[in-house]
């Protein structure tokens, strides 16, 4: 089935000497993954490698068969090139975070048009904004929204909140919890927008802390989740 989507680019492979395997997240199937056969040696062809980088979107006319094979991508092009994103050793980190958390997060091969437009929005906005270091903090708890265990934010005024029951507790349990300074600053992240995520000024000490226990709350509620490598990129660029 020939198959035309927009789609975002999680992660790619080198295959061979002169292929790739590459897993998208498309707008009309979900998780794809496709072999580009050839396409680190072709000079003239419709698809070029530079296409197939982390989160780049794109938009593909694609041979879609749904056997549980690689599928086969026939041409691409770019629907949104980022400005800033590949130029910024921040933002640059950022992406290639968000890139392998999502790798790690997202596995349905089913249409989520709602999460494809969250992704595709919220990295533009990462593109065009300048004071971003939260911006890898508010995007991963929103993230969880799509994921369908975003925080009950009932009983706020408690004083730990339980990563398994990812609810606000009166007192702790067995569970991972969070509490004091980084439970703070985890509630003023809840329920705000994008565009006031500068106004929360923590220090950097404080933003790894809370990263780490962001990415245990998706340690816990998925299976099979791998903590990032990139991790370690993102800190030391941070700090």
């Amino acid at each position: 089935m020939q198959i035309k989507t927009k789609a975002l680019i999680i992660s790619s492979l080198k295959y061979g000497d002169s292929s790739l395997i590459v897993k998208a997240f498309t707008y009309s199937d979900g998780i794809k993954s496709y072999l580009l056969k050839g396409v680190l040696s072709s000079r003239r062809g419709k698809l070029k490698p530079s296409y197939f980088q982390p989160l780049t979107q794109l938009e593909i006319l694609a041979i879609h068969k749904n056997k549980g094979t690689l599928e086969r991508i026939t041409e691409a092009r770019i629907t949104y090139a980022y400005q800033t994103v590949h130029g910024d050793p921040s933002k640059n980190a950022i992406l290639l975070f968000l890139a392998e958390m999502l790798s790690n997060s997202i596995y349905e091969e089913e249409q989520n048009k709602d999460l494809f437009v969250y992704l595709e929005t919220t990295l533009q906005w990462l593109d065009t904004h300048h004071s971003i270091p939260n911006f890898h903090i508010f995007f991963l708890i929103e993230l969880t929204r799509y994921l369908g265990f975003y925080p009950e934010t009932s009983n706020m005024d408690y004083d730990y909140f339980d990563l398994q029951e990812g609810a606000f507790k009166i007192q702790t349990s067995s569970n991972p919890y969070i509490t004091k300074e980084v439970l703070i600053v985890f509630k003023r992240f809840l329920g705000i927008k994008f565009d006031t995520i500068h106004t929360i000024r923590i220090s950097k000490s404080l933003r790894r802390e809370l990263l780490q226990a962001i990415i245990l709350f998706f340690e816990v509620h998925l299976d099979g989740f791998k903590k990032p490598r990139s991790l370690a990129v993102l800190n030391e660029v941070f700090d």
